[in-house]
């Protein structure tokens, strides 16, 4: 188990250029664009346009913050993800377009290399006590807004707005939460 705080993340430009992303995680420790297993990101998206692509990479995005933006993914109809929208998965390499809606948004983005692995995110509200089962054996647990504490082998700990656990060894284990907090789970798999 390893906190990563929100100072710590390492900040760089988009592979495309048009931006720049801040890295949570990436396996292997150190890899870049090209050579990444699996990566969670957050990027500030200011302005309209196409997507990276990322041969061989499936891709899943999650709204942190801001009015939403349309999605035109090749191949598909047009989807809107806002806020309130559970994670969109799509490959990431065929052609994206986003659209704003009204605004820069910030978004949350999970990668895995399609060849040996697969992931899932999904959105966890925290709101009081919670337990949160560990569905694989990477796990990557991120408080967006909020704090909150957890219990990890009997120690107790504390999360706050952009601070990440990483989890590996996770299979079957569960965290023990408390607090108030808007939270992401991204479960990396073996495929």
């Amino acid at each position: 188990m390893r906190i990563l705080r929100a100072g710590d993340h390492k900040r760089m430009p988009w592979k495309n250029g048009g931006g720049e992303t801040v890295e949570i995680a990436v396996s292997p420790e150190g890899a870049g664009l090209a050579g990444f297993d699996w990566r969670v990101s957050m990027a500030t998206v200011a302005t309209d346009g196409p997507f990276s692509i990322f041969p061989g990479i499936d891709r899943t995005l999650a709204i942190l913050d801001g009015n939403g933006m349309v999605l035109d993914i090749e191949g598909s109809t047009p989807v809107l993800l806002t806020m309130a929208s559970d994670p969109l998965a799509f490959p990431a390499d065929i052609p994206v377009g986003a659209r704003l809606q009204d605004g820069a948004i910030t978004d949350l983005n999970v990668m895995t290399r399609r060849a040996g692995l697969g992931h899932t995110l999904s959105r966890v509200d925290v709101d009081g006590n919670r337990i949160v089962a560990l569905p694989s054996s990477t796990c990557l647990f991120l408080c967006h807004l909020g704090t909150l504490s957890f219990r990890w082998d009997d120690d107790t700990h504390a999360l706050t707005a952009g601070d990440a656990l990483l989890i590996e060894d996770s299979v079957g284990k569960v965290l023990e939460i408390d607090g108030e907090a808007q939270c992401y789970l991204a479960s990396i798999t073996a495929g």
